[in-house]
């Protein structure tokens, strides 16, 4: 909080209804952007490198966030394991993923022997969470990226590519839609106690935002128009329950942001929250009913 003259403290900055500076909110998603469209044109592989990058901050923020309830997860194993599990994903596909995460459960849960006794339980089960919430959805994403055919392939429109696009799309539809339309429109909170800000309006401007974007992606990826109204549907009800989820742990924590890291959004996890609860069931849609 900054000071004036005087020496008292200065009020907030009221960024109105939104709850957001929108100038640096558009200025950090266009620079976020534009490092994905650059990784995914000039060489996909390096996107995953993107992902699994994400993957450690989020970790990183996490690991900050539950502290302040005394749960310490260990950093090193849940990094080290998600940024592999991000890889197995994408050259080895599904199986391995699940296979990487396994594995990472219980190595992570061997390191914590090394603690002792005292809150073994609490500090392995915030890890699991996190190594769930974060790595393995993640690897959802890297997992579509390999719809493309071979890691080695330079082809940059191919499937995979096209996906992520869709998947971004989507989330960013379901973002604007909502905030377009409960700035305009909002007066029905939909969750008073967990996200104050959130209208049954918004939600109805992120449906239809969302709905038109599908149908938009399916006609890029030669799919069925019901397969965009499905996406559209999975995407905002997945969208807004990964911000619900997202906004009752950081109630519980008693923290108001995880970071500070990017200006007008606040950290890491609060952009990715969304992502990361729409991701998997997208990739399941695609993969299905559009890829094969």
């Amino acid at each position: 909080m900054t000071t004036t003259a005087a020496g008292t403290p200065a009020p907030e900055q009221d960024h109105g209804r939104a709850g957001r500076d929108l100038r640096a909110a558009i200025i950090s998603a266009v620079a976020l952007l534009a490092l994905i469209a650059g990784s995914l044109f000039f060489w996909k592989t390096a996107f995953m490198l993107v992902v699994a990058t994400a993957v450690v901050v989020a970790v990183w923020e996490l690991h900050r966030g539950l502290e302040a309830k005394g749960i310490d997860i260990p950093e090193q194993p849940l990094m080290v394991g998600g940024a592999g599990m991000v890889a197995v994903a994408y050259f080895w596909g599904a199986p391995a993923l699940v296979t990487a995460t396994a594995v990472s459960a219980l190595v992570i849960m061997l390191w914590l022997l090394r603690r002792g006794v005292d809150g073994f339980v609490q500090n392995a089960t915030a890890a699991v969470f996190t190594l769930i919430y974060v790595p393995f959805l993640g690897s959802f994403v890297t997992l579509l990226l390999a719809e493309g055919g071979d890691w080695r392939t330079t082809t940059h429109f191919d499937d995979g590519v096209k996906g992520i696009c869709a998947f971004i799309g989507l989330t960013i539809a379901s973002d604007i839609g909502g905030y377009i339309a409960g700035v305009l429109f909002g007066k029905h909170p939909m969750a008073p106690v967990i996200s104050p800000k959130k209208s049954w309006e918004g939600f109805a401007g992120s449906t239809i935002a969302c709905i038109g974007a599908g149908v938009g992606f399916m006609s890029w990826l030669h799919g069925d128009w019901w397969v965009g109204v499905l996406l559209g549907v999975i995407a905002v009800v997945m969208a807004t329950l990964g911000d619900l989820v997202e906004s009752v742990m950081k109630r519980d924590l008693g923290i108001k942001d995880m970071s500070r890291i990017i200006p007008g959004h606040g950290g890491l996890m609060d952009r990715l929250d969304s992502l990361l609860a729409t991701i998997a069931p997208i990739w399941l849609v695609l993969h299905y009913l559009v890829f094969t």
